[in-house]
């Protein structure tokens, strides 16, 4: 164990694209349903009538995070949950009309790996290049447009590199095209505007936890008039579109996660913009041969990805981690991975740079003194790394400042 005297001088959480604390305010209208409010919400006496208060006002208050209705919400176990139920379910309903799904190379691997499955099963899939922002143009969606397409999967706001991806404009595409839009919201709600009607979209997937509600629950949000294919079967919750004894402390937690969102959302988002910036100018003045990966301004304001050239990103991770910050090496999913980001990859990163990445995700505890003493500590921990590194070039110690903004 740490002694104190070893104890890092400041502790900053900067992983928040992971995970979030529970906030206090969650937990507090979450502690009833455990022990006081227990009942089954499929119950019909007056504790499952209680429970089932409880889960209707949650679902109003993700409806409310969304500009949806109520009924236009499902409640699963999370974002990935989401994302299958939206895909598998479109894809096996429409299967008369087309077999044809469009995405993209940079999506959440829920997405991902749920299309490489549904190949198996004799389903066409057409995954679009990004360009180095790692963003997809609403003209290559227009072209791979087939007369069988059925459904366009998009992610929102990029998990690793914070791009926000032209959702809205690929959503009049496919409305004007007759096609069902999904989108991967996880890592945008609750940090930026995210309307149902206003993008256009006709499903959305988004998790509680990314947004400082409890871990194991999620919703998909499912535009009225479309029909869903339960992908788990057992039961008629969830107006028969997820099977399930419903996680009711969880849905209430989600709920007032959401509400919370909703009503800070404005203030809060330009409060992490502004840190976010600070925090990536200052690495790109101080830490020279460092590139920031994302697009520089259509991005998620609490999100920083940067490339340090000559390093490994695990090295840097380890050596923040002594110094008491937290941050990653792309996406939770896959930060015991071994290869590179399939993100980075896919925006024309090269192998030995995508490797060099760190991704740093802001949150509602950081704070200014936060950013000032990542970057007294980083730029120290890169010069001594890339001292010991036999792939250091000569030149990187003696170039001042000034990494690009973006990717070459």
């Amino acid at each position: 164990m740490t002694s104190e005297r070893n104890s890092p001088a400041r502790k900053v959480y900067l992983d928040h694209s992971a995970t979030t604390p529970v906030r206090a305010e969650v937990l507090s209208v979450m502690l009833p349903f455990f022990a006081q409010a227990f009942g089954n919400a499929s119950s019909v006496h007056r504790w499952g009538r209680e429970a089932r208060v409880g889960v209707e006002t949650a679902r109003e208050k993700v409806a409310y995070l969304l500009g949806a209705e109520p009924s236009e919400i499902v409640f699963t176990s999370g974002g990935t949950e989401a994302d299958n139920l939206a895909l598998r379910s479109t894809a096996r309903l429409l299967r008369s009309k087309g077999n044809h799904i469009i995405t993209t190379t940079v999506e959440h691997h829920a997405v991902l790996h749920t299309c490489q499955i549904l190949e198996k099963e004799g389903y066409e899939v057409t995954y679009l290049p990004v360009d180095e922002y790692g963003m997809v143009s609403v003209e290559s969606v227009i072209e791979a447009i087939r007369p069988e397409t059925i459904l366009i999967s998009v992610m929102h706001g990029q998990n690793e590199v914070g791009t926000i991806q032209p959702v809205e404009e690929i959503g009049r595409v496919a409305k004007e095209k007759g096609i069902l839009l999904h989108t991967d919201a996880v890592q945008s709600a609750g940090k930026v505007p995210l309307k149902v009607r206003d993008l256009g979209v006709d499903l959305m997937s988004i998790s509680s936890h990314k947004m400082y509600g409890p871990k194991g629950i999620g919703a998909l949000y499912v535009r009225k008039g479309i029909k869903m294919a339960p992908q788990i079967t057992g039961g008629a919750h969830e107006r028969g579109r997820r099977a399930g004894t419903e996680n009711v402390a969880g849905i209430v937690g989600f709920g007032e996660a959401c509400y919370l969102a909703e009503r800070e959302l404005a203030e809060e988002s330009r409060r992490l913009t502004a840190l976010r910036d600070r925090l990536i100018s200052g690495i790109l003045e101080r830490i020279p041969d460092t590139v920031l990966n994302g697009h520089p301004s259509k991005r998620l304001p609490h999100n920083v990805n940067v490339s340090i050239k000559y390093v490994e990103g695990e090295s840097i991770l380890l050596n923040l981690d002594r110094m008491g910050i937290g941050a990653s090496s792309g996406s939770a999913c896959t930060s015991g991975s071994l290869e590179p980001s399939h993100v980075l990859l896919a925006m024309g990163v090269p192998h030995e740079v995508a490797h060099g990445s760190i991704r740093m995700t802001l949150g509602r505890m950081n704070t200014v003194e936060d950013i000032d003493y990542v970057l007294e500590v980083l730029p120290p921990i890169v010069s001594r790394l890339r001292e010991m590194s036999p792939f250091s070039a000569p030149a990187a110690s003696e170039t001042s400042g000034g990494g690009r903004n973006n990717v070459q």
